[in-house]
């Protein structure tokens, strides 16, 4: 009696083991989904940040050459007022995100006599008007640069600064020529901006004083490209080059245009002819593609002529995709041609243009729309403001 007692105690006790070992195989299904669950969480949560895309607008216009018959016509009793010469094109100016103007003349101020060609210096309310029609930074490298000396350079940066506006090529001391000329946009895309000229008609520069214009140099130029696109995302490098009153590039131009690209420039603004000239894409010794504008021509001058009175607005897109694989892309690029009635001074959208105006108005427009595009037939031409 005794050993059946025992033997079937053995047999529950088997019973139960059987039982929990049948229950742990059941539920180690569940556990592996749920663990299966959280690696897969994991995964998601792991998984790089999607990509995203902003995208900035940037205009740049040509010389600001402004001579006595141009400064004269803006006297006030209480100064000088330029602002009326830009009110047709100021809505097209203030939309850009970031405006650009070769500032040919420097803005020195009464105090030390106001001056027209050959030796330049202009009063104050040149900025001033720049600055209310929505430009935000000014290249100072040109060949009149030096005109009328450090004074009237000193002055000049004295009053860029006192109305916050960014200038370049021209520099108050060898601290100031240091700091990178860079442009932080809310959309997070930041443009940096080089400036140099070919001379400063035959004006030497002072001795241990090379902060007061940016001459070029083929040297200095690869190096401060390789330097800021180090620190923004965009480098645009404007050059005072070129033959005057030639509408196309000279072989030197295309030679600086290719050398900034093969750096890894984005864009080139050019100056000096007091012509248009076209626009071209570059491709750089890496595979990458710069913008070229080989010449703006005048924006406001008191310059005879057809060609010397038309200049123009020129624009293009800049997008950043952020994320993994961030990159920078220049595309859309824009052009608004502009005409300036001499004695008037009024800048004016070629488009709007009557005969009465400029004869054969529409005639002209075509052509220079024309002689833009010849290298980059996709070239959008602004008949909106």
């Amino acid at each position: 009696m005794k050993n059946k007692l025992i033997l079937l105690l053995i047999c529950f006790v088997l019973i139960g083991i059987g039982t929990a070992c049948g229950n742990e195989a059941k539920n180690k299904p569940d556990q592996m989904s749920a663990s299966n669950h959280d690696m897969k969480t994991l995964a998601i949560k792991e998984k790089p940040p999607a990509e995203r895309k902003k995208t900035i607008s940037l205009a740049a216009i040509g010389d600001i050459l402004i001579h006595d018959r141009v400064y004269n016509v803006a006297k006030t009793k209480e100064g000088y007022d330029f602002k009326p010469f830009f009110k047709k094109v100021k809505p097209t100016l203030q939309a850009a995100d970031i405006t650009f103007a070769n500032q040919e003349t420097m803005i020195g101020g009464e105090e030390i006599g106001l001056s027209s060609y050959p030796s330049f210096n202009s009063p104050y309310e040149v900025g001033d008007a720049l600055k209310d029609a929505g430009v935000q930074i000014v290249s100072m490298a040109n060949n009149h640069t030096l005109d009328r000396g450090e004074m009237a350079i000193q002055n000049a940066i004295h009053h860029w600064e006192n109305i916050d506006m960014k200038y370049v090529g021209s520099y108050k001391d060898d601290l100031d020529r240091s700091e990178l000329r860079v442009i932080e946009t809310d959309a997070g895309i930041s443009v940096a901006f080089l400036a140099y000229t070919y001379g400063t008609n035959g004006i030497p520069v002072p001795e241990g004083k090379d902060f007061l214009v940016n001459l070029i140099d083929e040297d200095k130029i690869a190096s401060e490209i390789e330097l800021v696109k180090e620190q923004a995302d965009v480098v645009v490098v404007s050059y005072h080059f070129g033959n005057e009153y030639e509408r196309m590039p000279s072989e030197e131009q295309k030679y600086l245009v290719q050398l900034a690209a093969d750096h890894g420039a984005h864009l080139v603004i050019g100056h000096h002819p007091h012509v248009l000239q076209p626009i071209e894409w570059i491709e750089g010794k890496n595979g990458n593609h710069m913008l070229a504008v080989y010449s703006l021509g005048n924006f406001l001058s008191g310059q005879d002529g057809l060609y010397k009175q038309i200049g123009g607005i020129f624009e293009c897109e800049i997008s950043k995709t952020f994320g993994e694989n961030e990159r920078i892309e220049i595309h859309s690029p824009k052009f608004m041609p502009t005409y300036v009635p001499y004695g008037e001074w009024i800048v004016t959208p070629m488009h709007e243009l009557t005969d009465d105006e400029l004869p054969n108005a529409d005639t002209h427009y075509k052509e220079i729309k024309q002689h833009l595009s010849q290298y980059v037939p996709e070239l959008e031409f602004k008949e909106e403001q």
